[in-house]
């Protein structure tokens, strides 16, 4: 009977509990979410599409956006705790999101009042022995040590402190178009190694023609 009891009082923990472990939504950060719209989201940060910076055109679009809420919109004034989010775009959707606390705001904080901060929103997490790289980032050119990690099948969350600017950031990202991303920045890079040859030999013979032009031009106006 006793064992059946605490069969039961389990099974109840259980059920209760599920409903919480199916509520961590590992694709948002706070009003953004992974596979928005560039347009989408530009209207949220008061940005404009065109604000946007180029990494890449082909095979796929590359874009970033950058913002800092320390401006004055109205999401500014409730994210103090934020420096600068900074946002990546396959094609047009949202695939990374990285987001640097403010040195001040964090001052103090030890890495591990800051995963049971975290902790909060998106649950348990894991404690992997690993590093992670933001290689479009001129702040993060370096790898970083993963302090926690979030993660699902689709998404993934990664805690990290920057050598940097000496601050704490959270990286997140779709497993799924960041998987695509990485393989159009190989296929981008392998394109570039096959087009060097005919960019030099097109460069040589400008730079010939240009010479000849002015050549042709100067033959006629010289006078000694």
């Amino acid at each position: 009977m006793k064992m059946m009891r605490g069969v039961g009082i389990s099974l109840v923990v259980i059920l209760l509990s599920a409903p919480f472990v199916r509520g961590q939504d590992l694709s948002k950060y706070r009003d953004f979410s992974l596979g928005m719209s560039l347009p989408k989201l530009s209207g949220q940060v008061d940005l404009r599409p065109i604000q946007t910076k180029l990494i890449q055109r082909h095979p796929a679009v590359i874009q970033e956006l950058t913002c800092w809420p320390g401006g004055s919109s109205d999401y500014s004034r409730q994210t103090d705790s934020v420096r600068q989010i900074f946002f990546s775009f396959h094609n047009g959707e949202l695939f990374r999101i990285l987001v640097t606390y403010d040195h001040d705001a964090t001052h103090g904080l030890t890495a591990e009042d800051m995963v049971q901060a975290i902790s909060t929103k998106y649950g348990t997490p894991t404690r992997p022995v690993g590093e992670i790289s933001f290689p479009t980032n001129e702040l993060y050119r370096s790898t970083e040590k993963v302090i926690a990690r979030w993660e699902d099948s689709q998404y993934s969350i990664n805690l990290v402190r920057s050598t940097f600017l000496n601050s704490f950031a959270l990286f997140m990202f779709s497993k799924r178009l960041d998987a695509q991303v990485e393989a159009a920045l190989a296929k981008s890079i392998k394109l570039e190694g096959q087009e060097e040859p005919q960019k030099e030999i097109d460069r040589q013979k400008k730079e010939t023609d240009d010479l000849e032009a002015a050549r042709q031009k100067n033959r006629k106006i010289f006078r000694p």
